[in-house]
């Protein structure tokens, strides 16, 4: 190997892959039959999937807008939320090589941000908002930097082991921001009345509640599907505006003074200043006390920003257009550069929000009695896993449609008129979102799912020694416990090197502590598909080194063997000329991640007849 072949030593090689590999995808990703007008499925999912990630997107990005706006003194108010949603969300759905990263405001940015504040403000009286632009400045070389000479190559390495733990990570901390909004709302915080306390945490509670049961009507199999895709869609939103009407019923709730969201003019600061930070008149130390922290949030982004794309283009989804993760993260650095020019919070790919939006433009169906009706030899239990885990994904909606009509509709909400109707929003309601969408994140990954069936029935495990098991469980709930501790204390901006860490640890001391076959059974590569590891330079080759000696003989076989009957028979997605045929395949996919099935692999009842036991049990309820 010649240092020529190391991609670090050919700079702006990275970024040009992954214009030169999307390139022929950008005027279909607008105006292309296949993924904008092919059929009525397709509009709805666009007109659909814009309103979804729209709520989404926006109703955590002012719950952390809240608690910025305490906890930095109105530095950063709504209309610094509602800017640092909406611009990037136009820039990157115009120019990005992966349009279905959803880019805004997270959690991690809030407590970065809140921190830096505790420190240099409140501890050295330093102007808060100064000091972000040069943590912008510096943080946007970074960037440059690292995609310049194609670090994000590193990222290729990624697996559920450390993707599952940020996730469960994230959920958390969404729970205890909720629970920390509803602290406010108690005395003798500006003076509120402890009525308005119980009756905020009421709201939060019943939200919660109703958020969480209307979801599961949604992915259920009553009712008609149209009313279950309104119920999966739109289920934040009916009961925000349910809420908002809630707390004004007159009688004895209207009686109780119940806080709502702060808002400011309409496309205006929150504070007296101009959009423009004069970031210079800071002392000169200060521009290079910056520095540190700017590689903190690079780090931090390095991580959150490229995970949300990996698991927005997770295996599970049939993609078809290519990857671009270098180019990305350039665009990512000018989005960090124009936020601190502007005062207003970095943004960054969103978690869970990335893979939400590919979720919501996902085309479903039910598996039917057809798809199995040629089964090999030994078939039976896959199949039968399959059709127990519910709808198929048989296309994504590849385009930009929903990502940009999403900025202008967050471009809109600083109107005046939208932000009157936002300062009749209870608070709690917010408090209620974290607690919905961190419960969310939290009950679907597969650190939960494994943790209960672990505690369940520890005699049935993904690998046939337990200890395994338990040892890996331990080590992603250790990892996840001292994420959580470092985020409460000032010392919360140097959590990125921890969620770091476990990439190397993944690859290194974990192959001595497991078997090859254990570690094929407990984790997998969160994204496999040829069409993004192109712009990562590949699969790497440590995956192919440590890959069991049954799976490597399963996959020769397969080789050999050839596609089922009914794969030659799925529909295919015609491809553009430059594309390999090998990686754009419209055969209906699991949703499901692989992870939540491996568990019950070794003990699962063997099927008397499996044909018929399907066309009996699986598609009894298909529409």
């Amino acid at each position: 190997m010649t240092i020529r072949s190391w991609r670090i030593a050919r700079p702006f090689s990275g970024m040009v892959n992954d214009l030169r590999l999307r390139a022929p995808w950008y005027i279909g990703d607008w105006v292309g039959k296949e993924d904008v007008y092919k059929d009525f499925a397709t509009v709805y999912r666009i007109l659909s999937g814009t309103l979804r990630i729209f709520f989404v997107n926006l109703l955590p990005a002012l719950s952390y807008g809240l608690d910025m706006y305490y906890r930095t003194d109105r530095a950063w108010g709504t209309n610094e939320i509602l800017l640092a949603s909406a611009l990037p969300a136009a820039f990157f759905a115009i120019f990005s090589c992966q349009p279905l990263t959803i880019v805004g405001i997270t959690g991690l940015i809030s407590l970065f941000g809140y921190t830096t504040y505790d420190i240099v403000t409140v501890r050295y009286g330093v102007d808060f908002l100064g000091f972000m632009g040069w943590v912008g400045i510096w943080g946007a070389v970074f960037h440059w930097l690292i995609a310049i000479f194609n670090w994000c190559d590193y990222m290729r390495y990624v697996t559920d082991f450390s993707s599952t733990a940020f996730g469960e990570y994230v959920g958390i901390i969404y729970i205890l921001k909720g629970v920390e909004l509803l602290v406010e709302e108690f005395p003798p915080n500006d003076g509120i009345s402890l009525a308005n306390g119980y009756l905020s945490v009421i709201i939060a509670l019943l939200y919660f509640a109703l958020v969480w049961f209307t979801e599961r009507i949604g992915k259920g199999r009553y009712l008609h599907w149209y009313i279950r895709s309104l119920c999966n869609d739109f289920a934040l939103i009916i009961w925000v505006v349910f809420f908002a009407g809630f707390a004004h019923i007159p009688g004895n709730l209207k009686n109780v003074h119940i806080e709502t969201y702060p808002i400011s003019k309409a496309f205006q600061p929150t504070t007296d200043r101009p959009w423009f930070v004069p970031f210079w008149e800071i002392p000169v130390k200060w521009w290079f006390i910056a520095i540190p922290f700017g590689a903190l949030v690079t780090a931090l982004f390095y991580y959150d920003h490229n995970v949300s794309s990996l698991m927005a283009q997770a295996r599970h989804y049939p993609l078809r257009k290519h990857a671009g993760f270098h180019w990305d993260f350039f665009l990512l650095g000018c989005t960090t550069l124009v936020a601190g020019f502007v005062g207003i919070p970095y943004p960054n790919g969103l978690v869970p929000q990335a893979p939400l939006h590919t979720d919501s433009c996902s085309i479903m169906r039910w598996p039917k009695s057809s798809d199995y009706e040629h089964l090999a030899p030994g078939e039976e239990e896959e199949a039968e896993a399959e059709a127990a885990s519910g709808p198929k994904i048989v296309r994504i909606v590849e385009q930009r449609w929903t990502h940009f009509l999403m900025a202008l509709l967050l471009f809109g909400m600083m109107t005046r008129p939208l932000l009157v109707v936002l300062s009749t929003v209870p608070r709690a309601v917010f408090a209620g979102v974290f607690i919905a969408v961190g419960w969310s994140s939290i009950e679907t990954n597969p650190i939960t799912k494994r943790t209960i069936d672990f505690l369940r029935t520890p005699i049935r495990t993904p690998t046939v020694r337990r200890r395994a098991t338990l040892l890996f469980l331990l080590i992603q709930w250790i990892t996840i416990g001292a994420e959580v501790a470092i985020s409460q204390t000032l010392g919360a901006i140097g959590f990125p090197v921890i969620i770091l860490f476990l990439i190397p640890l993944r690859w290194t001391w974990m192959l001595k502590w497991f078997t090859f076959e254990e570690l094929h059974q407990l984790d997998n590569p969160t994204a496999e598909a040829d069409v993004v590891l192109a712009s990562l330079g590949g699969r790497p080759d440590i995956m192919d080194r440590t890959m069991p000696e049954s799976e490597r003989r399963r996959k020769i076989q397969h080789h050999a063997n050839g596609p089922r009957e009914k794969d030659l028979d799925a529909p295919h997605t015609t491809l553009h000329p430059t594309q390999p045929s090998s990686v754009a395949s419209d055969t209906p996919t699991t949703h499901s991640s692989r992870d939540t099935d491996v568990g019950h692999q070794a003990t699962s009842r063997k099927p008397s007849n499996a044909t018929s036991a399907l066309g009996r049990n699986a598609f009894a309820f298909r529409n």
